[in-house]
């Protein structure tokens, strides 16, 4: 009996301690993103005809959120997540214009997601983890595109 009375406070310290970092981190984010500004990019294109942009993934934000790249150009994509508990990804799902991945963002560790755009448009990007009941991360602000142009 002990042993349960032991394990159900562990647990609801647990939930407590989440949920007060759930709701901190989501405070920081107000402060450093709640203007939901469009931050625009344009790859560099190097010497070796890729074109590169670096893009982070916060809490609930990409920076930059909109890239520019050029069509039929080789493009890669440097991603890295802020840091912060909350886990987060980067989704582009438009096979149609050559661009279909999913890569999760880790602090820790850079990501380069190469892919060459072979449709002029705009494309949507987005973070689709969501924890339970609230706001998925594309709702909370997470979101952004990736412009291919002539």
């Amino acid at each position: 009996m002990r042993f349960v009375r032991s394990g159900v406070m562990a647990l609801v310290l647990l939930l407590l301690f989440g949920f007060t970092a759930f709701g901190q981190e989501a405070k920081e984010e107000k402060h450093d993103h709640a203007t939901g500004k469009e931050k625009r990019m344009v790859a560099t294109l190097g010497a070796d005809g890729i074109q590169r942009a670096e893009v982070i993934g916060g809490e609930y934000y990409f920076d930059p959120n909109y890239i520019i790249v050029r069509v039929n150009k080789p493009v890669e994509l440097t991603v890295k997540k802020a840091e912060g508990f909350v886990p987060h990804n980067m989704i582009v799902n438009a096979p149609e214009a050559g661009m279909d991945f999913k890569v999760d963002l880790d602090a820790k560790k850079t990501e380069v997601v190469k892919f060459t755009p072979t449709k002029v448009g705009t494309y949507p990007m987005i973070c689709d983890k969501k924890l339970l009941w609230f706001k998925s991360h594309k709702e909370r602000g997470m979101e952004g595109m990736i412009d291919v142009v002539e």
